[in-house]
């Protein structure tokens, strides 16, 4: 074989090579370019999830809160406008916003959402990024090459306020007979054996704001059941015979059983140390019996004046608690209160703590906690 063969057989490959290059080149671009356009979609899926949940959430927290269609509506899209898709705020319409209630059968795992109810309990968004939509479809990085100029997605969340087991957990301890502005000392007018001041003791004060909390629930729209426990110690005082945590009303739907229970309590004098964790215990009674509703929020609301100085630490109670699925939220009273203890068993079970060094702001914070109802994503 000549050289001359020999080049010109090489040249001929590279004029092969060129070719398959050439034919192969546009295949590889518009490959390369769809993969990207498939991840470039997929992140704005993600996005709009994310920003369609967050704003049924925030929308439905108001509705609870504010008990005003208008003021979720607004709440919705503000929330919404403050997550970027694809670069650009999530504008929603009124239409993208619907109100209405979801219920689940007790064979279900799935709600079931209805709109333009007369008592509504849920928040529907539908998120778009749509030809016709506020912030418009999506334009494809490559659409170009592809033929394709957009993209239009579209999510659905729905949030639904959810009903609610509650059992408040009361102090009974001796500290209850005293004034409100602090010291050991009980009202003018009264002795340590007669019954706590209707208004200048602790024990009246909670009496006040456990009455506003069943008011505040009397107006949500769900269906709270409430219970009552107490506790002090074991003790003989007065002429009377104190148990150190009691059950005082299993979970009724009839608030005016718990009132009852109030008053009858605070009919005679309150004495004993402070054992929280009895307390606990007796909540965690309650919320796991034969009472409680499958489907419901199981909450726990533990009110003390003073410090545990009894028994077993209240975290010990408070961490099966959390075991079981139930929050615990923690009310201090007075500036003679465990304020970080109560802390602390609150954070145990992802509950808050509120501290009230006033009645005013023990009312107001029994309020709070009464109107601020959970919110699940059921869609």
């Amino acid at each position: 074989m000549t050289r001359a063969s020999i080049r010109f057989r090489s040249t001929d490959r590279r004029g092969a090579m060129v070719v398959l290059i050439a034919v192969c080149l546009p295949l590889l671009i518009i490959m390369a370019a769809f993969a990207v356009d498939v991840a470039w979609m997929q992140l704005v899926r993600t996005e709009l999830r994310s920003a369609t949940d967050a704003a049924a959430r925030a929308g439905a927290k108001e509705l609870s809160l504010a008990q005003d269609i208008a003021a979720a509506r607004a709440r919705a899209k503000e929330v919404a406008a403050r997550n970027l898709v694809a670069g650009e705020p999530l504008l929603l319409d009124d239409s993208d916003i619907q109100f209405g209630s979801s219920a689940q059968a007790n064979d279900a795992s799935r709600f079931s959402f209805s709109s333009n109810s007369a008592s509504p309990n849920s928040l529907r968004v539908t998120g778009r990024r749509t030809d016709g939509s506020l912030s418009g479809a999506v334009d494809l990085l490559f659409a170009g090459v592809l033929g394709v100029q957009d993209f239009q997605p579209q999510q659905v969340a729905t949030s639904t306020l959810l009903d609610r087991d509650i059992c408040l957990v009361v102090d009974r301890s001796g500290s209850m007979m005293w004034t409100l502005a602090g010291g050991s000392t009980v009202p003018p007018g009264t002795t340590e054996c007669d019954p706590p001041h209707p208004t200048q003791s602790r024990w009246g004060a909670l009496s006040i704001a456990v009455s506003a909390f069943l008011d505040e629930l009397d107006n949500t729209p769900q269906l709270e059941h409430v219970a009552l426990a107490s506790y002090s110690s074991d003790k003989t005082e007065c002429g009377y015979t104190y148990n150190i945590s009691d059950i005082n009303s299993d979970l009724v739907d009839d608030f005016g059983v718990i009132r009852d229970e109030m008053d009858r309590i605070g009919s005679a004098p309150v004495k004993g140390q402070t054992c929280i964790s009895a307390g606990i215990e007796e909540g965690i009674t309650v919320l796991t019996g034969n009472k409680t509703r499958p489907f419901a929020v199981k909450t726990m609301i533990v009110m003390t004046d003073g410090i545990h100085n009894l028994g077993t630490e209240p975290i010990v109670p408070a961490q099966q608690a959390a075991n079981l699925g139930i929050v615990i939220h923690t009310i201090t009273f007075s500036s003679d209160a465990d304020i970080q203890r109560m802390q602390e068993v609150a954070a145990a079970t992802g509950g808050q703590h509120f501290h009230a060094p006033d009645a005013q702001e023990l009312i107001r914070i029994f309020r709070e906690i009464a109107a601020t109802l959970p919110v699940l994503l059921t869609e």
